[in-house]
Order: structure tokens, then sequence, then C-alpha cells
């Protein structure tokens, strides 16, 4: 007889980090977990998007800019966020009905990132699909946390 605990919450998003759909399996929503990964194939490939990491990590932006399919890259953040998202709200521990503001505004503000990253210079800059993105999290979740902050404070004084 096996006993299964659920995962911490930290651990389903580190592992919903490193691939969407890892958390969901940690989680045993199998199904679900498969899904994630399978969407997370389709749309890394169709974008060329692990081409677009190698030639931003290695300073070819432009060879990044021209291999991406910006098509098919529009979908990975919600995508990415909401799968983060899902594992944790699944995991182990209680969750505040408010959880998923940060998310839904990391993914907001990626998809953003991505939408400038041809064109955006950063101190005569561009900083392509990969880089751009990524650093537009940081002001995608600190909007999110402010906002999920101002609306458990709200909704705190009403009741």
């Amino acid at each position: 007889m096996s006993c299964y605990k659920k995962p911490k919450k930290h651990e389903a998003l580190l592992w919903s980090i490193a691939l969407p759909g890892f958390g969901q399996f940690l989680n045993r929503r199998l199904f679900k977990g498969s899904i994630f990964i399978l969407l997370e194939f389709l749309v890394n490939v169709l974008s060329n998007f692990n081409l677009a990491i190698i030639y931003s990590f290695t300073g070819e932006i432009q060879k990044a800019i021209d291999v991406t399919n910006f098509q098919w890259l529009m979908f990975y953040p919600c995508l990415y966020m909401f799968a983060m998202w899902d594992a944790y709200r699944d995991a182990e521990g209680e969750i505040n009905p408010y959880s998923y503001i940060p998310f839904v505004f990391g993914a907001f503000f990626i998809t953003i990132g991505l939408i400038f990253s041809t064109k955006l210079k950063i101190m005569g800059v561009v900083l392509g699909p990969v880089i751009l993105p990524i650093l537009s999290l940081v002001p995608g979740l600190t909007i999110g946390f402010i906002i999920y902050h101002i609306v458990l404070t709200t909704n705190y004084r009403r009741h």
C-alpha cells in the first residue's frame, strides 16, 4: 500500500517552472499534466522557441528574432503561467481565492514584453523574444502582488 501525500505548493510551482505539466504530475493530475506537456511541446516546436533561447543566450538577438514564429509564441506566456497557477492551486495547503492575480499579471506582462521584443530598445539594445519577456515578468508579478494585496485588504475590511 502506497501512502500518497500531495506536494507542497512551492514544490509543485517549481516543477511547473521547469516544465509545464510536471506540477500536475506531482499532484497526480496525470491527464491534465499530459495535456500541458503536449501543449508545451507543440507551442515550443511550432514557435522555434528553443532556437530563440539558444540564440538569445549566446547574444545573437537578430537570429533569435528571425527564427521565432511569433504567432505561436504568443500562446506561450498564458499556457506557462496557467500551468504554474494550476499546479500551485492543486498542491497541499490552503489557497486564497485571489491567488491567481499575480499569475495573470505575470502572463499579461510577459505577453506585452513579447509584443515589443523586436522594437523596444533598452540602452540602445533590442533584447529580443526571450530576454525582454523574461524581464517583463518582474513588473507583472510586482503589480499582480500589489493588486492582490489591495483586493485582500479591501475584502478584509468589508467583513
